[in-house]
């Protein structure tokens, strides 16, 4: 595994370069942000190939700063002359737009002298792997799923991509640091034949920045296909207040609800449910959240943010405690607040807060032992639609799993809806399993919620 990338040098002197051109026209304040990034995908279907795709694309985006007055453009024509363009035209729209007191570039102590050593973003395998080695995943996978039982009878295809490259960034202020990147995934689709014809489809995923963290294929399409199945024979059940088993997945789903709670953006428009609660217990004391994007080879994993503010790992819910929220420097400076190192950033886009990896943290509980426990409820493995409102923290959604009856998993349930405040569930949290399971950028374990109401759509 390496840590750099041959074509680093050439794209943080264009990022710099670039600060110099919006510089000369007359940019008070600027940064840069630069992507490049070439990217494979195989999909193979019932055995044979579907599709063969090999892109790359290498872009930039200016964001210009003058008087508070704040214009963003973004180019992939990256020729002197309309760099030079782009300088120009971006600092006349800046002079047009309106100000805004708080908009502006972080303040120089706060700027990063981080590097990517030892985070292990990048993964020289991935960028050697064959288009045959692709097709041969991709195959193994969905072979896998159908060969799992007879009653996997068709498939949207098996899927495998691979993406490398580096982001760059600078700005007016001397910050330039760029850091490498690759991610390979994995992915599979089948379809199981239930009563009546009715189809029941499931899919499956790895995602990893290094080929050796990647799931074994045919594991993920065995997974694939034993979910499908469980869905056979799936029905209804009558409205209750029970205990929920939230699958680690489906923590991982909670989490993402929450996280948008969770942003500076949220705060100063008054969208969320948090507002005002930083240092209150919003949950159980089994319940510790932490956004940190310092963990080695993970997918949300960085040296600094969009911003080129030291990233650090941020406890957001410690032991039930709502820690605070994540800024950039923005919502840091409208809300009264210290940019938390946390702006997530695109070409053609400002900075906003975002999370990088959010671990929900493991418990000591076996998994079995949750489910043994419940006399009556619902173990949770889909989440349909969206039915959460920030603002308030109510929580309503379409639901599928398995009804638990005397402790064991007694039929699949589909067509039932659930539903809470975000404060009830995390609140209620009873048990939490010691299966801590990493997908992307989350991890969770098995988590049980004391109450919810489950009720027949």
């Amino acid at each position: 595994m390496a840590e750099a990338n041959p074509g680093a040098a050439r794209n943080l002197d264009l990022a710099r370069h670039v600060v110099q051109l919006a510089r000369r026209a007359g940019a008070e304040q600027c940064d840069v942000f630069l992507s490049a990034f070439t990217e494979s995908s195989v999909t193979v279907r019932l055995g044979e190939v579907e599709k063969l795709i090999e892109a790359g694309s290498r872009s930039l985006g200016l964001r210009v700063i003058s008087g508070g007055r704040t214009a963003i453009s973004s180019t992939s024509d990256l020729s002197e002359a309309s760099l030079e363009a782009l300088a120009k035209d971006t600092v006349e729209l800046a002079r047009i737009s309106e100000a805004d007191e708080f908009a502006g570039l972080p303040e120089p102590d706060l700027i990063s002298r981080a590097t990517a050593q030892g985070l292990q973003l990048y993964d020289e395998r991935i960028e050697t792997m064959t288009t045959e080695e692709k097709i041969r995943s991709a195959r193994a996978c969905e072979a896998a799923a159908l060969a799992f039982d007879p009653r996997i009878t068709n498939s949207d295809g098996g899927m495998f991509v691979t993406r490398s490259g580096e982001v760059a960034l600078a700005n007016s202020l001397g910050f330039a640091g760029s850091y490498p990147g690759t991610s390979a995934y994995i992915a599979v689709e089948v379809m199981a034949d239930d009563e009546g014809g009715k189809k029941r489809n499931a899919a499956w995923y790895s995602v990893e920045r290094a080929l050796h963290r990647l799931a074994d294929p045919a594991e993920v399409g065995r997974i694939a296909a034993r979910r499908a199945l469980d869905q056979v024979g799936a029905r209804k059940v009558g409205t209750k207040q029970v205990p929920v088993v939230l699958e680690p997945r489906m923590t991982m789903r909670l989490m993402g609800d929450l996280a948008g709670c969770v942003s500076g953006s949220a705060l100063y428009r008054g969208a969320t449910f948090l507002a005002g609660k930083a240092g209150q217990a919003i949950g159980s004391p089994l319940v510790t959240i932490v956004d940190d994007p310092s963990l080695p080879g993970r997918p949300g994993s960085r040296p600094w943010d969009g911003e080129g503010v030291t990233s650090s790992p941020r406890p957001l819910v410690t032991a039930g405690r709502f820690e605070g929220f994540l800024f950039d420097v923005y919502t840091a400076r409208r809300t009264g607040n210290r940019t938390t190192g946390s702006a997530s950033r695109g070409v053609g886009s400002g900075p906003a807060p975002g999370t990088s990896n959010l671990v929900f943290e493991v418990g000591t509980a076996d998994p079995a032992a949750i489910v043994a426990d419940v006399a009556d409820g619902l173990y949770l493995t889909e989440m349909i639609g969206f039915g959460f409102n920030p603002t308030t923290g109510d929580f309503s959604r379409g639901a599928a799993g398995f009804w638990i009856e005397n402790g064991r998993l007694a039929f699949p349930v589909t067509e039932v809806n659930i539903s809470g405040t975000m404060e009830g569930m995390l609140g209620g949290i009873d048990a939490a399993g010691a299966d801590l399971t990493w997908l992307g950028g989350s991890a969770a374990p098995t988590i049980r919620i004391r109450e919810m109401t489950v009720s027949g759509l």
